[in-house]
């Protein structure tokens, strides 16, 4: 069963236990999976669905941020929990020592020695957290933190 039809299986159970939440964070979900899919003219594989994924929690986390500068806890709240629904899809998020130590052996890899190859670093440890959800703020901030 592919990751799409884990979600729609998903979403179709979460309709009968008339679980609120979860069900528009689904429908959300499906409905981008569909644009994807449309814009692509096929089906999409399981690594463009989790890319999906991944953009979506980006922006669920962009939005907390803006809501919080605004005193909106209430709409922080309800991003957060849309996060947890969509995180449950995507595999397991990155450890900061495993960002860490991904980035260290990125930068003795490339023998970066400035910031002026923060980006071939920054390509080299997310070539090494391939396969594991990665946030790109934390790894740039470690690599940061490594370079200066």
């Amino acid at each position: 069963m592919s990751l799409k039809e884990t979600i729609i299986a998903d979403l179709t159970a979460a309709m009968k236990a008339q679980e609120a939440g979860k069900v528009s964070t689904l429908r959300m979900v499906k409905a981008n999976l569909m644009n994807r899919q449309i814009e692509k003219g096929g089906e999409l594989a399981d690594e463009e669905v989790q890319k999906a994924l991944q953009s979506l929690v980006k922006q669920r986390r962009d939005s907390i941020e803006q809501y919080e500068k605004a005193g909106r806890a209430d709409l922080a709240a309800k991003e957060a929990d849309e996060i947890t629904v969509i995180e449950a899809y995507l595999p397991q998020a990155a450890s900061p020592e495993e960002i860490e130590q991904a980035v260290s052996d990125a930068v003795v890899e490339t023998g970066a020695s400035s910031m002026k190859q923060m980006g071939v670093v920054m390509k080299a440890a997310m070539a090494k957290l391939q396969g594991k959800s990665a946030d790109g703020k934390m790894v740039s901030e470690a690599v940061k933190n490594k370079l200066t």
